[in-house]
């Protein structure tokens, strides 16, 4: 049934939302540790809800990988609109019990509940939007990549899974890391003004970097179908 594939994105973005953001605003996001510590927990979430809700879902948990995948025609406009709602509602979910403990039982070391920004670290809206599209451009080519051949299922959420962690390591210096506009939005409701202000950046920039992978992806896909028929 359709809802359990719903259920299932939104279950997962809650995952990822609330073990990445969580790591940040329990542990703190510094130079001497922090880094890794947030990045290995962003990709260590999509492994574990990859092998949990992957059959069920394809567990995209990202509007961005969701984008790709409908502009390669594996999924309808009405899955690809329900999917972004589910993971919305999951990322939701996820910086509110990020919120909750944060004022229950632990202090918040980012003061924005893991909300993305990169006015603080001192580039401008161009360069935010730049590493994001790039960011999001390698981990959604990897995405369509490594889900494109059968052999690699069972592999496929361990090299995804690190990748997220790869560009976080990457981008959390500059802009917090998104790639992914779900994981974006849930902690700038809660965060107010100043996080909101820069949400568009993180919508536009991975939604524009899923668009270029794909385009990419499509380009490679076909001179190697090309090669091999010509052979």
């Amino acid at each position: 049934m359709a809802w359990k594939k719903y259920f299932a994105e939104l279950t997962g973005t809650a995952i990822l939302v609330f073990a990445g953001c969580g790591s940040a605003v329990f542990l703190g996001v510094d130079p001497a540790g922090g880094y890794l510590a947030v990045a290995f927990a962003f990709g260590l979430a999509l492994i574990a809800a990859a092998y949990a809700i992957g059959n069920i879902s394809g567990c995209h948990i990202n509007p961005a990988v969701s984008l790709a995948v409908f502009l390669s025609k594996k999924m309808s406009a009405l899955d690809f609109a329900f999917y972004v709602i589910a993971q919305i509602a999951g990322a939701i979910m996820g910086s509110a019990l990020v919120r909750v403990l944060s004022e229950v039982i632990a202090e918040d070391n980012t003061g924005s509940f893991g909300a993305n920004g990169y006015i603080d670290s001192g580039i401008d809206i161009a360069g935010g939007l730049l590493i994001e599209a790039a960011l999001t451009f390698v981990f959604v080519l990897v995405v369509l990549g490594v889900t494109s051949d059968e052999s690699k299922n069972g592999i496929a959420g361990i090299v995804i899974g690190f990748t997220l962690t790869l560009v976080h390591i990457i981008g959390i210096p500059f802009t917090g890391t998104s790639v992914n506009p779900a994981r974006s939005i849930g902690p700038a409701l809660f965060a107010g003004r100043e996080a909101l202000s820069q949400l568009w950046v993180f919508i536009v920039g991975p939604l524009a970097g899923a668009a270029l992978a794909f385009c990419v992806f499509t380009l490679l896909k076909g001179r190697s179908v090309t090669k091999r028929r010509s052979r």
